[in-house]
């Protein structure tokens, strides 16, 4: 089981990012994918889940009409799509398969004020 996620940066408040999970050894589209975040200092949080079929999502309520989770089972890619970004963003995101306990390196986010 591998994840990478790419996509991460150095943004300017109020900016966009757009993050990349290419997941691969588990049959991806039969998994509900997860973001997750963890800032300096803190614990890793949940952000956003997406059922295997991509039906249905779900958001942790400070990033809501922000952050857009989708996927691609053709490609074994979940994305997050991150708008009007905050400083209280900056962190390293991960994504990860619902019950597989792996996480990949990351990508790190950073919002400058």
């Amino acid at each position: 089981v591998q994840f990478v996620e790419s996509g991460g940066g150095l943004v300017k408040t109020g900016g966009s990012l757009r993050l990349s999970c290419v997941a691969s050894g588990f049959t991806f589209s039969s998994y509900v994918m997860r973001w997750y975040r963890q800032a300096p200092g803190k614990e890793r949080e949940f952000i956003a889940r997406i059922t295997s079929g991509g039906g249905s999502t779900n958001y942790l309520d400070s990033v809501k009409g922000r952050f857009t989770i989708s996927r691609d089972n053709a490609k074994n890619t979940v994305y997050l799509q991150m708008n009007s970004l905050k400083p209280e963003d900056t962190a390293v995101y991960y994504c990860n398969a619902f019950g597989l306990m792996k996480w990949g390196q990351g990508t790190q986010v950073t919002v400058s004020s």
